[in-house]
């Protein structure tokens, strides 16, 4: 026994010494990453191209995540602000000699590479080159591509053309299944936000609104296809209906692609293009890599500032994160800008879909006391519908691309009856005891009463006359009229224009430079609110397991987007101004 417990106490002593010393490991790797993070610039040679590759959803804000010492940590993610950046530098850096856009297929929205095909024609006016080069196009980086001065393709490979189609996710079938009856309240003749939790396919009225909207992003595609291919519209949708375009020889054929290579074969043509030794390697730098090189030939700015807020995500109450919309979070954001004297403006960028009612008036309020002491212009990208225009509509100006989709003015509650699933499938039976009649309110595990019901209904339609008012107070419109454009209907930028709710079209570029000339300023820099986390925070995040959503994301890839509906679903609580429906484009 005697033995037992020295070898226990020795073995209990070893563990402790062993985790004392990895503990001090890491800290001081943590160190010296932080110490390497802190000082290293990365540099590069003249004849260097930048290498856009664009295969990883794209944020409208990057992450402070830095590669270093061979190690990437967490995965970086893409931030359009990067991007547009990085287009502007490499146009005045005499070490870039062109892009290189490396292209397959990219998991973005239209809106989002409409900004950077914009960029990329900036940057082509500085006389340098651009070429494209893909083994299979998608439609959304054909659409891209078209961006290039020459456009190239493997010869065994593909251009997809063919029109767009929106695919939408319908839960009625599952619900019945689990006899989980959905009790849905709302306001509005447009009912696509719920639809999928009651109907098997869409409604006449939401086919009529997706199908404008979806027509409206392809005209948008089709005409800037047309305008740098100078392939005639018509053309265009002659190829898409017969679907022509089913070999590299067809997009040679119709001129989609400048010519038929294998990859070996487009390196050697770079190398005769930027004039290197063809036995010399070509210096690349990609996207990433590149926001971390000092731009040589920015003026220094004033005191001034412009601060741009990124709001992304779905909204709720509390602290939120870059992914999701807290109201705490970016109200204290814009609180910090407004009281700022040196932020003579605001930049308000928008990407959501809504979520909390509650939470998008909390929002909008901060909007409304930023907008009466300076200037505040919302950006909207691919989508800024229901709470994300509600938290938009004080602002005074808006910006957004014509195939953002926008609008969808309206209300809705949504309680899930489980009775059902409990009791038949389950076996299981609850009961209730009450101090007075509707103390249970709102219950789950039965169905609303009539009185429940009539209760939540007067709610939804108070708080839809509240968003519609301030839609009317803010786009100085009639409430009559922003009823009439509202019901929960989806607009595109394009249509949203045209019926008042937005006021010019443009990017993020196009809302700060609005900022800075409603504000009257020329030299300002740009700050970013609200604050991100440090990257080693994230690195820290990672390692300890407190971030799973990158792991799961990676594991589902493109399926990823239900697991996302699914958590929406579940996370609904209180009168919600969102759109439910997830518009996917392909």
């Amino acid at each position: 026994m005697k033995q037992f417990f020295k070898f226990m106490f020795a073995s209990m002593l070893g563990t402790f010494i062993l985790i004392v010393l990895v503990t001090f490991i890491s800290i001081g790797i943590i160190a010296a990453i932080v110490a390497t993070a802190s000082t290293e610039e990365t540099v590069i040679s003249k004849n260097t191209l930048l290498h856009v590759k664009l295969n990883k959803e794209i944020a409208d804000r990057g992450s402070k995540t830095k590669f270093m010492m061979g190690y990437a940590g967490p995965e970086k993610t893409t931030g359009l602000n990067n991007i547009l950046d990085n287009l502007k530098k490499a146009k005045n850096d005499d070490n870039i000699e062109g892009i290189y856009l490396d292209l397959s297929d990219i998991p973005s929205g239209i809106s989002t590479l409409d900004e950077i095909r914009d960029g990329l024609i900036d940057f082509k006016s500085s006389g340098k080159f651009i070429w494209a080069y893909s083994e299979g196009y998608s439609q959304k980086a054909y659409y891209l591509a078209t961006a290039a001065d020459k456009i190239y393709l493997n010869p065994q490979g593909m251009v997809d053309f063919k029109g767009l189609a929106s695919e939408m996710v319908f839960l009625k079938g599952m619900l019945e299944k689990l006899d989980i009856k959905m009790q849905i309240i709302r306001h509005g003749k447009f009912k696509a936000a719920t639809e999928p939790l009651f109907l098997d396919k869409m409604s006449a009225e939401n086919r009529k609104q997706i199908t404008k909207l979806i027509g409206d992003v392809w005209e948008k595609m089709v005409s800037g296809i047309a305008d740098t291919r100078k392939i005639t519209k018509d053309n265009l949708n002659l190829l898409a209906d017969s679907l022509k375009i089913q070999t590299a020889e067809d997009a040679l054929k119709y001129k989609f692609v400048d010519q038929l290579v294998y990859k070996d074969e487009l390196l050697t043509l770079i190398k005769k293009q930027i004039k290197i030794d063809e036995k010399k390697k070509i210096q690349l730098v990609t996207m990433d890599n590149y926001t971390d090189v000092a731009d040589t030939r920015k003026t220094p700015a004033g005191s001034n500032k412009i601060a741009v807020i990124y709001a992304s995500g779905s909204i709720g109450g509390g602290e939120g994160d870059d992914q999701s919309i807290g109201s705490e979070r970016i109200s204290r954001a814009i609180r910090k800008a407004r009281e700022d004297e040196k932020v003579k403006a605001i930049v308000f960028r928008i990407n959501s879909g809504g979520g909390s009612a509650l939470a998008s008036d909390v929002i909008w309020r901060e909007i409304d006391l930023a907008r009466q002491v300076k200037p505040v212009v919302a950006s909207f990208g691919d989508v800024a519908a229901s709470g994300g225009y509600y938290i938009a509509c004080a602002a005074t100006k808006i910006i957004a691309d014509p195939t953002t989709i926008t609008g969808s003015i309206g209300v809705f509650g949504v309680v899930p009856n489980m009775e059902g699933l409990f009791n038949k499938k389950l076996g299981i039976t609850f009961d209730w005891a009450m101090t007075n009649k509707n103390g249970d309110y709102i219950p789950v595990m039965k169905p609303l009463s009539p009185f429940q019901t009539k209760l939540i209904q007067r709610d939804v339609d108070h708080i839809y006359d509240v968003f519609t008012g301030k839609v009317a107070k803010g786009r100085n419109l009639k409430q009559a009229q922003v009823d009439s454009i509202g019901q929960g209907r989806v607009w595109s930028g394009s249509d949203a224009k045209a019926i008042g709710l937005i006021d010019d079209f443009g990017g993020l570029t196009k809302a700060i430079q609005l900022a800075a000339e409603l504000a009257k300023t020329k030299d300002y820099r740009l700050i970013s609110l609200p604050e991100q986390k440090e990257w080693f925070e994230e690195l820290l995040n990672q390692i300890t397991g407190n971030d799973p959503s990158a792991k799961l994301k990676e594991a589902l890839g493109s399926d990823y987007r239900y697991y996302q509906y699914y958590k929406e679903i579940r996370d609904m609580k209180g009168i919600q101004a969102r759109m439910l429906m997830d518009i996917n484009l392909n």
